[in-house]
């Protein structure tokens, strides 16, 4: 499993081109980096779904080899099949946490948040001091726009495990939702330290430095982003923004129109590039 994300609304932004980037801002079509299933075609192959479907033949009242089964199928994009065996885990082992969490998981994949929401509750109602339940919660209440739950249970992941960069980056979100970009820059730098290869948190990161004036350490977030994801549209539209507002517009419209060739009809880079021609 890993986390994913995408910056969060901002308000606030001032002046014509800063418009294009809280658009960009604001409809973010990116990967997230909250809980959920890395697909790998592999752990469903047929010689691991066989090994793992022997073990549970050979003992099949281990709610164990079941919660590992769906862990092999949730990384194979099998859902449904994850879905049964982390139900057969828990019938077989009511306070089996870590098959809660699993399957709440599964569960925001097939889209019933509120499934996922009664599994997380359950996981944490077994073991309050299991820390993946409540980054799990937490995201799913920052999507449901509950930001006081949110914030709660991300503080609670960072005090549960102080070096969970995920953990740093939600609560992250949580601030500039919020408008408090000094903490969220706090956060940012927190969750960058323990894993500088993830790309979200320097777009992040850049979008809170916008707002506090800091154009100059912005751009030096979206350039580390793009450096990360050089597919991400939402990234090149950021930094070409961040470009052309630090006095190099030439560059900045190159990086906006690398956006429109990943992503046609982007309506973030169309619009930022319509008011870069619009100051001239």
């Amino acid at each position: 499993m890993r986390f994913i994300a995408t910056s969060s609304a901002l308000r606030g932004l001032t002046g014509a081109l800063a418009l294009g980037l809280l658009a960009s801002a604001c409809t973010s079509t990116e990967p997230t980096r909250e809980p959920t299933w890395v697909v790998d075609p592999n752990a469903g192959s047929t010689a691991n779904i066989g090994s793992l479907t022997a073990a549970i033949q050979r003992d099949p009242q281990n709610p164990v080899n079941y919660n590992v089964r769906g862990s092999a199928y949730g990384q194979a994009g099998q859902f449904q099949a994850a879905l049964a065996d982390f139900t057969t885990a828990i019938q077989l082992n009511p306070g089996f946490y870590q098959a809660y969490n699993n399957r709440a998981l599964i569960y925001r994949q097939l889209n019933q948040p509120q499934a996922a929401l009664a599994d997380y509750n359950q996981a944490i109602t077994l073991n309050a001091s299991y820390q993946p339940a409540y980054l799990g919660r937490g995201t799913l209440y920052r999507q449901s726009g509950q930001l006081d739950f949110a914030m709660s249970d991300f503080d609670q992941a960072v005090t549960l495990n102080t070096s969970d960069a995920k953990a740093y980056y939600n609560r992250a979100l949580i601030y500039q939702a919020r408008g408090n970009h000094v903490r969220a820059i706090a956060d940012l730098d927190a969750s960058i330290a323990l894993d500088a290869n993830a790309s979200e948190p320097y777009n992040a990161r850049g979008l809170s430095r916008l707002q506090v004036g800091k154009d100059k350490d912005a751009l030096q977030d979206f350039a580390a982003a793009v450096n990360r994801n050089k597919q991400s549209a939402e990234f090149w539209t950021n930094l070409g923004i961040a470009q052309i507002r630090t006095g190099d517009p030439q560059r900045g419209r190159d990086s906006i129109n690398r956006a429109m060739v990943l992503k046609p009809g982007y309506a973030p880079a169309r619009e930022a590039l319509q008011m870069a021609a619009a100051q001239g």
